[in-house]
């Protein structure tokens, strides 16, 4: 059987194929018999599957980032396409071609990385340009950052994620910054470059995407607040000045506020022209992405409508054409 995306997926198909796993668990169903849950990927998006009557055997069968062989057939449930599966292996890595499960190529991750460099390099204000270079400077933290996603299901959650979200935002600013008297241009930028920087250490991304324990215990925003700090630090060390106290705070207020409601997990609310700019432009790209990735993996499902989305509490008109 030749290989689908599973973008291309219909109802009450056979499928045998290989997948990326990721977010494994082991549930029990009402009645106390346990199921295997399981996130199932490639380059077009995922599909959650379920092995009903599993063993603590199938759970430790394979590992999170592994991938895995999986007979099942799909279904239509709560308005969402999920696979039943009947067999789940792990597969040999040597038999895998990885360019069928990187949304981002290396030469995506080359330009996007060139980009961001490049917008970063138009930064006038001396303090937020040593800023940007501690942290373009540090290879291990970049490194990270060039993988990881920027969420590990909503938005951008595959590797790369956080660079592509965070290059486009930079292309937002660059481009609504001369638009309003009063904001800061390179304020905005510095701001996106570290409003979730804080996931680097907030989300594992070597082997599947999950959260760390300090990512559970503290999350992004305190994250990325001790990282920015810690190189402002250095910036001072090395330099043996002081760091701009306002342009620290601005940065730091950036980050606290990007979710921009407490309701949302945001420490405070935006209280600069940045921070508006930063957390509408940031809502924005994260919904688009997502529901552009809703739309992709529906688009084989008949009818111009998506099925109903609990989660965003409506369905979505594709279109008929």
């Amino acid at each position: 059987m030749s290989r689908r995306l599973i973008t291309e997926f219909q109802p009450q198909a056979q499928i045998d194929q290989v997948f990326l796993a990721t977010h494994k668990q082991l549930r029990p169903n009402r009645n106390g018999v346990l199921y295997l849950q399981v996130d199932l990927a490639d380059k077009s998006g995922a599909i959650t599957g379920r092995l009903w009557n599993a063993s603590e055997a199938d759970f430790e069968a394979f590992e999170d980032g592994d991938y895995v062989r999986v007979e099942g057939n799909t279904q239509l449930y709560s308005g969402s396409l999920q696979l039943i599966i009947t067999a789940i292996e792990r597969a040999d890595p040597r038999t895998v071609d990885e360019a069928e499960f990187l949304v981002l190529t290396p030469a995506d991750v080359e330009a996007l990385r060139a980009e961001l460099r490049s917008l970063l390099g138009t930064v006038k204000s001396p303090a937020l340009a040593a800023l940007a270079a501690e942290l373009l400077a540090d290879a291990e933290l970049m490194a990270v950052f060039e993988r990881s996603p920027a969420g590990v299901k909503h938005h951008h959650a595959h590797a790369g994620g956080l660079l592509a979200h965070v290059v486009n935002l930079m292309r937002l600013a660059d481009r609504v910054a001369p638009l309003y008297r009063g904001l800061d241009r390179d304020l905005l930028l510095l701001g996106v470059l570290v409003h979730d920087i804080g996931k680097t250490v907030e989300l594992e991304s070597h082997k599947g995407f999950s959260y760390t324990d300090a990512g559970q215990l503290l999350g992004h925003v305190l994250l990325g607040l001790e990282i920015v700090e810690k190189k402002i630090r250095e910036i001072e060390e090395r330099t043996g000045s002081p760091f701009d106290a306002e342009t620290a705070l601005r940065v730091k207020h950036m980050i606290a506020s990007h979710h921009g409601q407490y309701e949302f997990g945001s420490p405070r609310l935006p209280m600069t022209l940045e921070a508006i700019a930063l957390h509408h432009l940031d809502h924005m790209d994260a919904k688009l992405a997502a529901t552009i990735q809703l739309l992709q993996a529906e688009a084989s499902i008949e009818g111009g409508w998506t099925q109903y989305q609990q989660s965003h509490g409506r369905k979505f008109f594709r279109g008929r054409g």
